[in-house]
């Protein structure tokens, strides 16, 4: 223990230096620019050679990584223009030698290793929330949303959002040439008399040097700072107004499902076949320039990818991210993080989903966007009877505005869960994040539930149903950061619409990183030396449930490869004795165990890129060895091969338990072009014995038109149980066909 504290008190001891050497900069202090407005049109076909074109300037560009400023070799030109309907994008992407452009996958929404070019919009001009699109040499789409400020890296993005937009490349022996063109009905924004300001990043990443430039002038003071609003670059658009389209999207659903299930006297398993013909509709109409409602009814998800499986080596339950579209447009305005890693008082996912199985949507509605200073998010969703689960009616309010400068907002969220047999579960929770001074954020957060059935005549406790978070953090990678939060979570504290992993606990987390960027010479690009830790305390007596102790040194080299060496020192005090799988229990009792961590990842311009992780040490009573490796292949532009594979080791020695937990995944996703595409997603868990298959070929007619045929089916690998009878070779299987198309008004 004594080196891990020696590197927290040279980190403090630190910080006078830090902040003496930390570049000045200040976001968001650039004065805004107008961009320019075509006078004559644009035909997109990716050969950006329009005389319209011509008339625009190109953005000074700078080299963010590897080398903050250093010397761009690859000539580079990023324009930006708009007319009365649509945001132009235009690159012209050079290469010095053709060979090194990187286009590796058609498929839409995976990257995989290709080389990329971008423009990031926080339309509202929030410094939180933005769009994020970006394409490839073989004009692959991308789209995303940030949230938060991007302050929590990738947690921060929401992978699954989608929207209207086209892209067109073509490729020479110069380089690669891309135009975007992104109707503004497919962006939420203000105006005022036609004028529109929001932030906007454009920049291109090469995979073969790693090499990304830049506009605007953005140091590498935060994680993912290319992408991150309130470093934007202000511009305004003239002579834009509110465009009200109306888009209708019908499906129509036809198919066979089987699920497997035990008899009434439990003596076998039964099959059941339903052969489904559902149709439904979608609607999104944009009611001001601020505010999109999107509605559903008879809402289904069968072209949803399957959950990826975990393995629970803990005592608490397992977060699985939403995957589903309908709840992904600009979701980032219901995000309430109620800290203590991860907890939140909304999740989606307990709408329509009960233990990962569909319960069915009959409808709902979703109003998101601003009204004058607020931000706003409202929904309400019905779901219907199935089983002895009830019909249910969930409703969720967010509100959330600016307060003392830019970077700083106070808000709440309101939750409601109601059945028809007169339970109900409401919470409310109110929010604020103040920048104090630079980097510097203080949060301060406070929720409460109040869960009821018919029956219930206990009194209400105010404080027993709350929760509270405060927390103080330096957003800022070079140099020194911290994070420090405090959160106090009572026993009857119970968003049944949200998540929690333990309640009726204290938690304290000290963090604390140093960060040093290498200069041109070097073969490194930064350094990272730090220490996670956390504890947590039971209310009831003050004892500790859980502490943990994370020293660790990670290098990144220019080309992006990174080495991660770590220790982790945990405290566990078991009071009840829990489940690892059927046959291994941890029992109760108070342990230490400790354990060493190696990490390592190649650069992205590898067209096989393996990484692998090994971690070896004490584990409660006995010994944990696991090693988790993972690998994409871009076999040829059509086929990619993506697998993980992870194995636990664990040994009780002393009480003769043993399990070994395999847990692997396999995704084969190929495509033809940008139309036609297929994936197979195929996952193995053995601590549940499933073997689950996921398969989904796509044809892509154009945006918002698309035809999917779908097989799922979940395999039991081990059928033969000491008790009960034998289980059946399928528990479930589902062949199905769906097609949408959107109409447009």
């Amino acid at each position: 223990m004594q080196p891990v504290i020696s590197c927290i008190c040279l980190c403090f001891l630190a910080l006078p230096v830090a902040a003496q050497t930390a570049e000045s900069y200040a976001p968001g202090t650039q004065p805004p620019i107008k961009l320019h407005r075509l006078a004559r049109p644009i035909h997109l076909d990716g050969l950006v050679d329009d005389p319209a074109w011509q008339e625009v300037d190109p953005f000074p560009l700078i080299m963010y990584q590897p080398t903050y400023k250093g010397a761009m070799t690859e000539p580079t030109k990023i324009r930006v223009a708009y007319d009365d309907d649509y945001l132009y994008v235009a690159g012209h992407l050079y290469h010095i030698n053709p060979g090194n452009m990187r286009g590796n996958s058609f498929y839409r929404d995976r990257w995989s290793g290709d080389e990329t070019f971008a423009i990031v919009l926080d339309t509202f001009n929030d410094n939180e929330n933005a769009l994020w699109f970006y394409t490839t040499p073989l004009g692959t789409r991308f789209d995303l949303a940030v949230a938060d400020d991007a302050a929590r890296g990738r947690a921060s993005t929401n992978e699954n959002w989608n929207t209207f937009w086209d892209v067109a490349t073509t490729r020479t022996d110069e380089g690669w040439f891309a135009e975007m063109r992104i109707p503004f009905s497919s962006l939420g924004f203000q105006d005022e008399d036609g004028r529109v300001q929001m932030g906007m990043i454009v920049y291109r990443w090469m995979a073969h040097n790693n090499h990304r430039y830049v506009f605007p002038d953005i140091p590498p003071r935060w994680e993912r700072g290319s992408n991150k609003p309130s470093v934007a670059q202000d511009v305004i658009l003239e002579g834009i107004y509110s465009r009200k389209p109306v888009y209708v999207t019908p499906y129509g659903l036809g198919g066979i499902q089987r699920i497997s299930e035990l008899n009434t006297p439990e003596t076998a398993y039964q099959s059941t076949d339903d052969f489904t013909r559902e149709i439904g509709l979608d609607l999104k109409y944009n009611l001001t320039s601020n505010l999109t409602l999107d509605a559903t009814i008879n809402t289904d998800f069968a072209q949803v990818e399957a959950d990826d499986q975990q393995i629970n080596l803990t005592r608490f339950s397992l977060f699985f991210p939403e995957k589903r579209q309908f709840f992904q447009e600009r979701s980032g305005i219901f995000e309430f993080d109620t800290g203590a890693g991860g907890s939140r008082l909304f999740h989606s996912r307990r709408i329509g989903l009960v233990d990962g199985h569909p319960i069915r949507i009959l409808g709902g509605s979703r109003l998101v966007g601003r009204a004058g200073e607020w931000d706003i998010g409202m929904l309400n969703m019905q779901t219907a009877r199935q089983g002895d689960i009830p019909a249910e009616n969930f409703g969720v309010l967010r509100l959330r505005r600016k307060l003392f400068n830019p970077f700083s907002t106070v808000g709440g969220l309101a939750t409601s869960r109601v059945d028809i047999n007169g339970h109900y579960n409401l919470t409310y929770g109110l929010d604020g994040i103040v920048r104090m001074i630079g980097d510097e954020y203080l949060t301060a957060k406070w929720a409460q539930t109040l869960d009821r059935n018919p029956s219930d005549t206990g009194a209400f406790n105010f404080l027993d149903t709350g929760r509270f978070m405060l927390k103080w953090e330096r957003r800022n990678i070079q140099g020194l950061s911290y994070e420090l939060e405090f959160t106090r979570s009572r026993a009857d504290y119970n968003p049944t619409t949200g998540f929690v992993r333990r309640r009726n606990v204290a938690f304290f987390s000290p963090d604390v990183n140093y960060q040093s960027f290498r200069g041109a010479d070097s073969r490194l690009r930064r350094i990272w030396v730090g220490n996670w830790s956390n504890v947590f305390l039971r209310n009831d007596d003050g004892s500790v449930e859980t502490a943990w102790l994370h020293p660790f040194y990670l290098l990144e080299t220019k080309g992006g490869s990174r080495v991660l060496l770590s220790t982790a020192h945990t405290y566990e005090d078991v009071r009840t004795s829990f489940a690892l799988s059927e046959e291994v229990r941890v029992p109760i009792g108070s342990y230490w165990f400790h354990d060493v961590w190696v990490e390592a990842s190649p650069p992205d311009r590898w067209f096989f890129r393996p990484d692998v992780t090994f971690r070896t040490g004490t584990f409660y009573d006995g010994w944990k060895t696991t090693v988790s490796t993972g690998a994409i292949w871009n076999l040829s532009r059509h086929l990619e091969l993506a697998g993980t594979y992870e194995l636990n080791l664990i040994r009780f020695t002393d009480r003769a338990q043993q399990l070994d937990a395999h847990l692997g995944q396999v995704r084969i996703q190929t495509a033809l072009n940008t139309h036609l595409s297929a994936a197979a997603f195929l996952q193995y868990n053995s601590v549940a014995d499933v073997f689950i298959v996921n398969t989904r070929i796509r044809y892509h007619f154009g945006e918002g038109n698309d035809l999917w045929l779908v097989y799922n089916e979940g395999l039991n690998t081990e059928r033969f149980r000491p008790f009960g009878p034998r289980l059946p070779v399928s528990g479930s299987r589902a062949i199905l066909l769906k097609y949408t198309y959107t109409f447009i008004w």
